[in-house]
């Protein structure tokens, strides 16, 4: 068993009362997917209002941040709660896979503009690097199995691209009176992991993908 594997069930053993609750209450997987899309911007909306009207003030990074982390679990809870409760379908699977990318979207867009607001400029374009990756990790799956081929390698996949960024937020939020160095890099840094291992995930996949065509 991996760290994913593990950590998943240490997940799954949380939040499965709330699952079973939810069942009860009639609540449908899509809609917790739907509510964790406007989690995420408001996330988004988060950073955007700080940038304008709280430069300076990263407070209100942590509580986007924290945002992020919650809006996390309902990622989790909609597959869980899909195969729990016997309402998995196609469709759902698709609008899961949709609404995940622009929750995506919305959290890095808002950071993006965020930090080029804050005169982070290489932060910014940081950010969007972080973006691409992440969209191409993703379809690169997508591709994959769409030929028929299981494609899940790679380090930064979904899961940890998120958590990295809810807490280096967070992080940002918490230590924003450091003195040692800038409070903001805490959010960059993580940035920059997910800009750089996500891009690189995309190419695992792809040379993974070839490898499993050429054995054909």
């Amino acid at each position: 068993m991996n760290y994913r594997e593990w950590l998943q069930k240490v997940i799954y053993w949380i939040i499965n009362p709330m699952i079973r609750c939810m069942i009860r209450m009639g609540i449908t997987p899509n809609f917790v997917t739907t509510t964790g899309l406007v989690l995420n911007i408001v996330a988004a909306a988060f950073f955007i209002y700080a940038g304008l009207y709280y430069p300076g003030e990263l407070e209100y990074v942590g509580w986007a941040g924290a945002v992020v982390l919650f809006a996390g679990l309902f990622d989790m809870m909609d597959g869980r709660l899909a195969r729990l409760g016997g309402m998995a379908s196609t469709f759902g699977a698709l609008y899961d896979s949709v609404l995940d990318r622009y929750s995506e979207l919305f959290t890095l867009f808002g950071i993006s503009f965020y930090l080029n607001l804050q005169g982070y400029f290489w932060g910014s374009i940081l950010t969007f690097l972080a973006l691409i990756g992440s969209l191409m990790v993703s379809y690169v799956r997508a591709r994959a199995e769409g030929l028929g081929l299981e494609c899940k390698v790679g380090l930064m996949q979904r899961p940890e691209r998120v958590v990295l960024t809810s807490l280096g937020a967070v992080g940002c939020g918490l230590f924003a009176d450091l003195q040692a160095f800038d409070p903001m890099l805490i959010l960059i840094v993580p940035i920059a992991l997910i800009a750089l291992l996500a891009n690189w995930t995309a190419f695992v996949r792809i040379n993974h993908c070839r490898k499993l065509l050429s054995q054909k």
